[in-house]
């Protein structure tokens, strides 16, 4: 088993679980082991992502290494191409097949999705983000399938950088306290990212030398606004209810990334199939 698929397994072990396979052992033991050749059959337009947790499914079942060709992660696929897979028994195909091809479905959506967003924005050099607001238990999914989209994550948990969010303005008392609240925490490597509603928040954050800002349900004019008083060291990062529709509007220079909680919560399903014959 690969060092990928063992970083994989508690969460194959609770996946597994949900499908409680141990309720019919007399149907598991009268299951074939002959070798069947695998074949993943694409039937919609999309950008493939997830062979790591089909592999890892797979695996968890047959406590063995399979062959599964990883060039194919990441690319543009066309309805009615096939990625062919090594030999892989029966049973282990049966039984492992549901839980691989929903986690694979459900990467290749989110980065099919994802790149939508990419290809818009690359040429005004801005980053495309996701955010938090992903689907419990598949949170490393989901920001792995942004990232094989051409997307970039986020934090993945709430201390991989300080965010000082409407909440906390509120609770301390404003942008100065909440910005002292964090840096008492002595993150010394941890960045700070202060969430701004306003011109006049920005104008605080541009005092205060915050390194990032996220301009929270800005208008594209107030955005504009916001970029003539960028100071050079600033990052300006876009947010709040921004879709395939409306991105064009908000394609501005000067902004440096745009982030979205639809790329993982709002990503149209795409239809792949998993299929295997005897040898």
């Amino acid at each position: 088993m690969s060092i990928t698929n063992r970083a994989l397994e508690r969460q194959m072990a609770n996946f597994f679980e949900e499908d409680d396979l141990s309720r019919n052992i007399t149907y598991l033991n009268s299951l074939p082991n002959e070798l069947v050749q695998g074949e993943i059959f694409i039937k919609s337009d999309l950008v493939l992502a997830g062979l790591p947790w089909f592999q890892a499914a797979l695996e968890f079942i047959g406590r063995e290494q399979y062959e599964i060709d990883s060039s194919f992660e990441g690319k543009k696929l066309r309805q009615g191409e096939m990625i062919k897979l090594g030999k892989i028994p029966f049973s282990v195909a049966l039984t492992g097949e549901r839980i691989a091809l929903n986690l694979l479905q459900r990467a290749s959506s989110i980065a099919t999705f994802t790149n939508c967003f990419v290809e818009k924005a690359q040429k005004y050099n801005i980053a495309i983000l996701d955010t938090r607001k992903t689907t419990p238990g598949l949170r490393a999914l989901e920001k792995y399938a942004v990232n094989k989209g051409g997307g970039y994550n986020h934090r993945l948990g709430q201390t991989d950088a300080f965010m000082v969010k409407d909440n906390h303005k509120t609770f301390f008392g404003g942008v100065k306290e909440a910005i002292s609240f964090f840096k008492n925490q002595k993150g010394f490597y941890t960045p700070l990212i202060l969430e701004v509603h306003n011109l006049k928040e920005l104008k605080e954050a541009v005092d205060h030398n915050v390194s990032h800002v996220m301009l929270d349900n800005f208008s594209p004019e107030e955005i504009k606004e916001a970029v003539e008083m960028k100071p050079k060291n600033m990052t300006y990062e876009v947010s709040g209810g921004i879709n395939l529709e409306s991105i064009e509007n908000y394609l501005i220079e000067g902004v440096d990334a745009i982030s979205m909680g639809c790329l993982t919560y709002d990503a149209p399903q795409v239809d792949i199939s998993f299929k295997y014959k005897k040898q």
